[in-house]
């Protein structure tokens, strides 16, 4: 027990505290003096809450059910709780505790012991405390008899960690509460780390490896060092086993302890020097797994130092949470829900790892594969499991690599992310279970290995997905279904889906004569929003495609994890597969994949692999059952229906004057559904071969180590342009046009220049930021704006969309949710390729894919 005889009282800064004392002694001003309101938790305002009387006695149990309720989702949140209730018995105590337990805080009591009389004083002059004076003085006897314990240990016999005894008012007011970080908490020590895997008493190794991490180590003698000088700034980590089967365990032992001491290193605890303190301390332990080399080893050293090393390894702490909770370092790992907490049970997680009680056929425990099952954000880095190489599976790796073993000892760099290793000289001990010798790679990483199998709760459900570009994007419950009910049932191989293009606006609504859209008021968008170069591209009517492409087998197998699943993909924008015939996709791929060779492009971007985004035409080759069934059907009943009445009316006109004024109006309806005709039939054409393909790309949007959207679009332009021109035969380049939107002759010009493309027929331009991102004064502009042609648009509206009473109420059309859309899609698919790039799980790279496709489920007009 802690008495509080001076003004300090210590307690970890996430802890439940349990405030006792009996009725009267002063806990709520007490805890209103030293706490947020939102920390305290009261039993009497929780009667209020559910009975709608602080008083309510009756209302205890109902009241304390909510109380417990509440103090568990704060510790469950890893927020400090305090619970203001009297507390006075063990049995109102063991709930709290078992809260604290089961969210692994630590308890703390503080106690008000104020003289009964003092108490009873106070209670009389509050009408609200009704009670007879025998009620504080059995409060005041139940606290005493806690205080004493059963054992004589008082209320750290219960299992508080932490017991403060305030025995005066004026104690009570002097005292000032200290919250202390747990000693897991490091979060302010951001390094850089040098994380070190199992060692196992491999000195040699170690200096080795310190060496080629560019510590300087001295030695009074060899093998014993004296002095480790890190690089500037760097910290070592130890993640523990420096003990046991390995031949110079006791230098191990001094250049950890050495680095400890001069605060260059940090050292967490491994099941092996777990079981060595044992030993240490006196305790019945078996003399097995490398144990008996340490301890001969440890008693040719003198007494002290053995002294040394029990209060070193009694000093370690199970694990750490480094870098701003980015990093955490256990040895055997540890889960998300456990990290920066304290109890036993994380203790022994961080030791032996989570076991399922079983041995397997060498006498080893089985173990449960927790990192398969990893969504935490923090990196995690253990050891305790020997593996043949290292590998990042879900944010968390592995680094022992069994040196004493005879495999090699590894560490990390942070944030670096650099492995960096030394071959074992030698077995030094012969494990129980045949260690795997790191050999050819297998087919297939741990991490692909994992992603095989995607779960549906890392995309069901209301989601709030963090983005570099517009911070935190929310996808509804109902939209998340909806994609997965597109991509369960018709997407193309999940291990492809590595990106999926973003809607895109069209420019506001024109009040040029006839017209919906015009370059003008693109231009302005762009102008108001700070951006003063805009780049046009010509609009190919087509299908959007995005081709994700290996140069070779062993690339798609080594980025993607496609074993016996080709070299690629070509996707729609929905993320299924573009073509159903699997030769013409493959005829296609291998085209790009040979103009890529053709054109160095390969060589340029220094990769094997490219993500790109392109314009597929023709329009039909995605398209036919659409014109078949709807635009064909519109233009053929039209042009019959509007001709026949065309005819009537002609013949009806000369006698009948009402005939002759529907004559031109039906002329004119005629001669629109003509040209509807026309529109959609320029974008079509029989397919039967790759010969009949023409495919424009206009983003090389990520390939090996990069994400291209820090370049600007002509750099993404004249790269595809010397695409095009390795095979002209099926790659169109995409004609551009740059314009500064605040030079009003520039401006001119691109008016112009979208005339010139849509009176040839074409769809138009689209408009977008020399930048591939832009931000303007209000934030993120829109990555495109779309601006198309009369004709074209007549495809999209209907062949009567320009007469002068539809085209006045298609003008009322609003973009706002079209454009946040757009806005969201962008960044979540710039995400999803980030993600990709820097090697992150499967799973996180389809939340942000599901995600676009979510978006899609919006209710927009889809004319837009």
């Amino acid at each position: 027990m802690v008495e509080a005889g001076g003004r300090v009282l210590e307690i970890p800064d996430f802890s439940l505290v349990v405030l006792v004392g009996p009725s009267g002694s002063g806990k709520s001003t007490f805890a209103a003096r030293h706490f947020r309101p939102s920390e305290v938790l009261s039993s009497d305002t929780f009667r209020g809450l559910v009975a709608d009387d602080a008083g309510a006695q009756d209302a205890t149990v109902p009241a304390f059910e909510a109380l417990h309720f509440v103090a568990g989702k704060r510790l469950e949140g890893r927020r400090l709780a305090v619970v203001d209730a009297t507390n006075v018995q063990e049995e109102a105590r063991k709930p709290l505790l078992d809260l604290a337990r089961r969210w692994h805080a630590l308890p703390v009591a503080i106690v008000l012991d104020i003289p009964e009389r003092l108490c009873q004083e106070r209670n009389r002059a509050r009408p609200d405390r009704d009670f007879g004076p025998h009620v504080v003085r059995n409060q005041v006897r139940d606290l005493r008899r806690s205080l004493r314990g059963r054992r004589g240990g008082g209320l750290s016999e219960e299992g508080f960690r932490y017991v403060h005894v305030l025995r005066s008012p004026e104690e009570g007011e002097a005292a000032r509460i200290v919250r202390e970080p747990l000693w897991t908490d490091r979060r302010g020590d951001a390094g850089p780390f040098d994380v070190v895997g199992d060692i196992h008493g491999c000195y040699d190794e170690l200096r080795a490896l310190l060496e080629t991490l560019r510590y300087e180590v001295e030695e009074s003698a060899p093998g014993v060092p004296a002095s480790v000088a890190p690089p500037a700034g760097r910290k070592l980590v130890f993640l523990g086993d420096l003990v046991d089967r390995g031949p110079n365990v006791s230098g191990v032992l001094r250049l950890a302890m050495g680095m400890v001491e001069a605060g260059t290193a940090l050292c967490v605890p491994g099941n092996h020097e777990a079981k060595l303190l044992r030993k240490l301390r006196g305790k019945d332990v078996r003399i097995t797994h490398g144990l008996a080399e340490t301890l001969a080893q440890l008693e040719r050293e003198p007494a002290e130092f053995r002294a040394k090393v029990a209060q070193f390894l009694d000093g370690l702490v199970s694990h750490y949470v480094l870098d701003g909770g980015r990093l955490v370092v256990a040895h055997a790992g540890v889960k998300a829900e456990l990290q920066g907490r304290a109890s036993g049970e994380v203790r022994e997680f961080c030791l032996y790892g989570e076991t399922t009680g079983e041995t397997d056929e060498f006498g080893l425990p089985v173990r449960y594969d927790w990192a398969s099952d990893y969504r935490g954000r923090a990196a995690v880095v253990y050891g305790h499991t020997p593996l043949p190489e290292a590998e990042w599976l879900n944010g968390t790796i592995c680094l022992d690599t069994g040196c004493v073993f005879g495999g090699k000892l590894t560490a990390l760099r942070w944030p670096e992310r650099e492995l960096l290793s030394v071959p074992a000289a030698r077995v030094y001990y012969e494990p129980a279970k045949p260690f795997p010798a790191a050999g050819a790679p297998g087919p297939l990483t741990a991490q692909q290995r994992a992603d095989e199998l995607l779960d549906l709760a890392d995309v069901l459900g209301k989601r709030h997905l963090t983005t570099r570009l517009r911070g935190t994007i929310t996808v509804r419950e109902e939209n998340a279904a909806a994609a997965l009910e597109a991509m369960s049932r018709f997407a193309a191989d999940p291990r492809w889906l590595v990106h999926l293009p973003p809607t895109m606006s069209p420019c506001e609504t024109s009040g040029e004569e006839g017209l919906l859209e015009h370059p003008a008021e693109a231009f302005a968008y762009f102008r108001q929003n700070g951006v003063p170069r805009v780049v046009c591209e010509e609009k190919h009517m087509g299908s959007r495609a995005v081709l994700v492409l290996a140069r070779s087998e062993e690339a798609a197998r080594r980025r993607f994890g496609a074993v016996e699943a080709g070299r690629g993909a070509c996707l729609t924008r929905t993320g299924r597969r573009f073509f159903e015939d699997a030769a013409l996709e493959e005829a296609l791929l291998d085209r790009v994949r040979a103009a890529a060779e053709a054109a160095g492009l390969w060589e340029r971007l220094r990769t094997d692999w490219l993500v790109l985004d392109a314009e597929l035409l023709p329009w039909s080759a995605k398209a036919r059952n659409l014109l078949v069934r709807q635009y064909a059907a519109v233009g053929a009943a039209a042009r019959a229906g509007l001709g026949e009445a065309v005819a009537a009316l002609d013949r009806a006109a000369p006698s009948q004057p009402e005939a002759a004024l529907l004559l031109d109006r039906f002329r004119a309806r005629a001669d629109r559904a003509v040209r509807y005709v026309e529109a959609y039939r320029r974008y079509c054409w029989p397919v039967r071969g790759i010969e009949d393909l023409k495919l424009a790309p206009f983003h090389v949007l990520a390939s090996e180590g990069a994400v291209h959207a820090d370049k600007d679009h002509l750099w993404h332009l004249g790269a595809l342009a010397d695409l095009a021109r390795a095979d002209s035969g099926l790659l169109l380049a995409t004609g551009h046009l740059v314009v500064d939107v605040t030079d009003p002759e520039s401006a001119a010009a691109g008016v112009r220049w979208w005339e010139e493309l849509t009176g040839r027929g074409g769809e138009g331009m689209v408009v977008k930021p020399l930048d591939f991102v832009a931000r303007g004064p209000r934030g993120l502009v829109q990555p495109a704006v779309k601006c198309r042609g009369k004709e074209y648009l007549r495809i999209i509206y209907g062949p009567d969309y320009d007469a002068p009473e539809n085209i006045a109420r298609l003008r009322k059309r609003g973009l706002a949710r079209k454009r946040s859309l757009a806005l969201a899609e962008f960044a979540l698919g710039i995400e999803a390729l980030e993600r990709f790039v820097r090697g992150e799980p499967l799973r996180r790279v389809h939340e942000c894919v599901f995600a676009v496709l979510a978006m899609e489920s919006e209710p927009v007009d889809p004319r837009l």
